[in-house]
């Protein structure tokens, strides 16, 4: 299965509780820092939802 990373670009301090908790559950807590998930409809959901924070791009395996 292909893999995302995903960069916390923006600080999510001010925005609704419902968009810090989906930044907390992608396992993002400090800006710049970057993670790397499964492209699953539920990830790319969240990423979706928090788009305005955050940047994204495919990994080659």
């Amino acid at each position: 299965m292909a893999k995302i990373k995903v960069t916390l670009k923006r600080s999510p301090a001010g925005r609704p509780e419902r968009q810090k908790a989906t930044v907390k559950a992608l396992g993002l807590r400090r800006i710049h820092q970057s993670v790397v998930h499964e492209q699953t409809p539920q990830i790319l959901g969240m990423v979706k939802a928090v788009s305005h924070l955050v940047d994204w791009e495919k990994i080659e395996e």
